[in-house]
């Protein structure tokens, strides 16, 4: 009986660990299925750049980064809400007149909704699903995806299919984007997790045509203490196709609605 309990005590502890790292974002672009405990609250700051575009499309030295502000909150233990302030700022030279052009805008409020239908502790599989709708005023966006993951002692990896419409100018247009991204990484030390994640993201205008595809692939590297994380990766486009022509005069990057490279940093917060 007293190894019973013994067992049964290191179970449970087991648990308390893997549920609180639950709310720690180990990748930038992939969700893993994990969802905030009942009850806790944490913010989080996302600083994403996007930087380089070409003559060829009217943006030398384009950079765009993009800001949000998130606070999260554990409705339930398998469900979670979120709410974002969406800004940026973009700056790029004009090829043409010389001129340097810049403009800071809000970008509206999210609201993102995830609920976990399998827990990964529980599970040979975590699946959850994540619904956000994004809105600005003009114009209008919802947000799709399967989160699918799991963890194997120091090792987690995290999948999601990722479905998008964009409504703009009072719904007169729309368009459509796929994603699929991918991270796996590994615990070293007792602060560190360092890993690759990629992604493929393809627009579809007005869902006529599927305009592009762009593949993003680079490192993640996330440090934790107790009571907040950071999260930093950075990915180079290494291949893109735009299937309506060549507009940028690239053979093997997509650069009209695309970036060479994309750094995120993501830093968290718990209440």
């Amino acid at each position: 009986m007293k190894m019973k309990s013994i067992v049964a005590r290191i179970a449970c502890a087991l648990v308390v660990v893997s549920s609180s790292f639950a709310h720690e974002r180990i990748f930038t672009y992939s969700y893993e299925p994990s969802t905030e405990p009942k009850g806790e609250l944490e913010f989080e700051q996302h600083v994403t750049s996007r930087i380089g575009r070409n003559a060829d499309v009217g943006q030398n030295a384009f950079h765009r980064v993009q800001l949000r502000e998130e606070i999260e909150y554990g409705v339930t233990d398998n469900y979670q809400v979120s709410l974002y302030f969406n800004h940026q700022y973009e700056y790029f030279k004009d090829p043409t007149t010389g001129q340097h052009r810049s403009d800071y805008r809000q970008t509206g409020f999210s609201l993102e909704n995830k609920y976990m239908l399998l827990d990964p502790a529980e599970h040979a599989i975590g699946l959850a699903l994540y619904l956000e709708p994004t809105y600005d005023g003009p114009n209008f966006e919802l947000e799709q995806k399967i989160i699918i993951g799991q963890r194997y002692g120091d090792w987690r990896w995290a999948l999601n299919l990722t479905h998008a419409t964009e409504w703009t100018d009072h719904f007169r247009g729309k368009e459509g984007e796929v994603e699929l991204s991918f991270g796996v990484a590994r615990k070293i030390g007792s602060h560190w997790t360092l890993g690759v994640e990629v992604r493929d993201h393809n627009e579809i205008p007005e869902y006529k045509r599927w305009e592009n595809t762009v593949i993003y692939l680079g490192p993640v590297l996330c440090y934790k203490r107790s009571g907040w994380f950071g999260t930093l990766s950075v990915m180079p486009q290494i291949y893109g196709v735009n299937y309506t022509g060549n507009p940028d005069n690239n053979t093997h990057l997509e650069l009209q609605g695309h970036e060479r490279i994309n750094i995120r940093l993501i830093c968290g917060f718990n209440f």
